[in-house]
């Protein structure tokens, strides 16, 4: 297929300079994909690369590339992808380049009847973004029109019937969608799966089922990009089957790259040369901007986001990078009953969050059993528990009920978050476990303190936590940095820590604040940094062999 050929010619003579998950792609292209049994379309591919070029745009060589792949087909005509996975750099003409395609779809060149076409993002000018430009150039057109009814929230094929429409993340009513294709706009913004999967049901009663995924990367983690990603990964690590998805990720494969612009090419294929003259404004207006983080330092998160596909966790911004945070996700390696173990508890606000925490050690690592206690009124209102989720917040997203099925957190239905509730968990937790201390800050110490004393603990209050934090700093990035933190599977944690702001003061004092002031939530990641304050003291025993031992000695 000339259009593949070309793209793949072009970075094997130096003329492109691609990312690690783009050479990955074409080696797999080339050795898994294109050596089994299937046939490019290329009469489909001619018509809608045709189609593009005289209504919207001339597409550049990675745009044919992709557009060669939407209609790669098997030996008994079934499309080899049906999956698409596309990100790149903010500018890449993403939304342009799926405009045209959903325009070519519900055609008569593709000559499919019925095959209807949704666009799906979070926020309604977010959705409309491709329908509006598919409107826009049928109305600059008069022969687009005899083709096509153009209404601003849909467009209809006379010949096939076939509608394009844009669709809201409110997924609970769409339930018997009969698309041919959906295309799933801004992806970053996803907390998770649940709207995906109402429309993807609706997908397969058509023919040639397809779903396009597209966007930049962004903020949310743990969230449905990621997922995403680590399907992307094994496609390219060949840990999957190949036509499980095509990924086609731009991005830089390490943040030095961003100091040299001939590797932005990396994130944004519009960069490659020669640049168009679309190319060329974006590129000046980039560079302006790459230029304006020295004097305005905190543009540099979007800036790397959104730019350039690689999200922006600096140390002097978050506890940790993230994949160090993720690394906490392993199974303890030994038992933890009958274990010693520091406890903890973070009370700093009764109407909504409570976290505790039991933080047991084994040689150099640092295991932590944590359990969070939330009002209901609270998760309600700031995070729609109970409720089904019309559209996806924008913002942090905190699957509370998800989290509740797990065990990781108890929603009450009561005014206030009460201290008895609290020291019952401990209570309990003590049957199992050798609690040596509670550790709290004092913010809480004299509601808190007496309820623990009468019921047998012994408690040390922190009384200036800002100091404790400076002072626990380098073992908090050690410990991350060395993968000796094990929390096993909880999400509930990495939001916590993941929410964590990590401020310097003018002496390079750390000080760990929140990201944003009430959704954004810390109360578990200071209880485990609480219970960091005590450490030392714990021992590694197991007590249960150490008393096997001494009842196996003859005195």
């Amino acid at each position: 297929m000339r259009y593949v050929e070309e793209y793949i010619e072009l970075y094997k003579s130096g003329q492109l300079i691609l990312n690690e998950e783009r050479i990955k792609l074409i080696d797999l292209i080339e050795n898994d994909v294109l050596t089994q049994d299937v046939y490019f379309d290329e009469e489909r591919i001619e018509k809608c690369i045709r189609f593009i070029e005289k209504w919207y745009f001339e597409l550049k060589p990675f745009q044919k590339f992709i557009i060669a792949f939407i209609f790669l087909r098997r030996s008994n005509g079934l499309l080899f992808y049906d999956n698409f996975l596309l990100l790149m750099g903010r500018g890449a003409g993403k939304n342009g380049l799926i405009s045209g395609v959903a325009n070519f779809l519900i055609s008569e060149l593709n000559g499919i009847p019925g095959y209807n076409v949704s666009v799906v993002a979070n926020s309604e000018e977010q959705a409309m973004t491709s329908v509006t430009e598919v409107h826009d150039a049928i109305e600059m057109n008069p022969k687009l029109q005899k083709a096509f009814k153009n209404n601003k929230t849909e467009i209809i094929s006379y010949a096939t019937k076939s509608k394009f429409a844009y669709r809201t993340s409110n997924g609970n009513t769409k339930d018997g969608l009969r698309d041919g294709a959906v295309i799933f706009d801004e992806v970053h913004q996803y907390a998770d799966n649940a709207n995906v999967k109402v429309h993807e049901s609706g997908l397969g009663k058509v023919k040639d089922a397809r779903e396009f995924k597209i966007g930049s990367d962004g903020y949310v983690r743990d969230g449905y990009l990621d997922k995403q990603k680590e399907i992307a990964n094994h496609v390219l690590n060949r840990e999957a089957p190949a036509d499980m998805m095509f990924p086609f990720i731009c991005k830089l494969d390490k943040r030095e790259d961003v100091n040299d612009s001939k590797n932005w090419e990396k994130a944004n294929p519009m960069f490659s040369k020669p640049l168009s003259e679309y190319g060329q404004r974006l590129f000046a207006k980039v560079k302006s901007e790459y230029e304006t983080l020295v004097y305005e330092p905190s543009k540099t998160d979007e800036f790397m986001t959104k730019r350039m596909n690689m999200p922006a966790l600096a140390l002097e911004r978050s506890v940790a990078p993230y994949d160090e945070i993720k690394a906490t996700n392993r199974k303890y390696p030994v038992k933890l009953d009958g274990r010693e173990c520091i406890a903890a508890v973070d009370f700093a606000s009764i109407r909504d969050f409570t976290a505790c925490g039991l933080l047991f050690r084994n040689g150099e690592d640092y295991l932590f059993k944590h359990h969070s206690f939330a009002r209901k009124e609270f998760v309600q209102k700031m995070y729609s528990y109970g409720r089904k989720q019309d559209e996806f917040s924008k913002k942090v997203v905190a699957p509370i009920a998800d989290w509740e099925k797990r065990g990781l957190v108890d929603v009450i239905n009561t005014n206030t978050i009460e201290p008895s509730t609290v020291v019952m968990w401990f209570i309990q937790q003590r049957q199992k476990y050798n609690i040596k201390k509670v550790i709290m800050d004092n913010f809480r110490a004299e509601l808190l303190r007496k309820y623990f004393e009468d019921a047998g603990f012994e408690v040390e209050v922190i009384k200036n936590p800002r100091a404790i934090s400076a002072l626990l700093a380098p073992r908090i990035e050690d410990g991350f940095a060395n993968n000796r933190f094990i929390w096993e599977d909880d999400p509930m944690m990495r939001w916590y820590t993941n929410n964590v702001e990590v401020k310097i003061d003018k002496t390079g004092n750390k000080s760990y604040e929140k990201k944003e002031q009430h959704r954004r939530k810390t109360d578990g990641f200071m209880a485990f940094l609480y219970s960091l304050y005590r450490a030392d003291e714990i021992s590694d025993a197991d007590m249960d062999e150490e008393l096997m031992l001494l009842d196996g000695l003859d005195f």
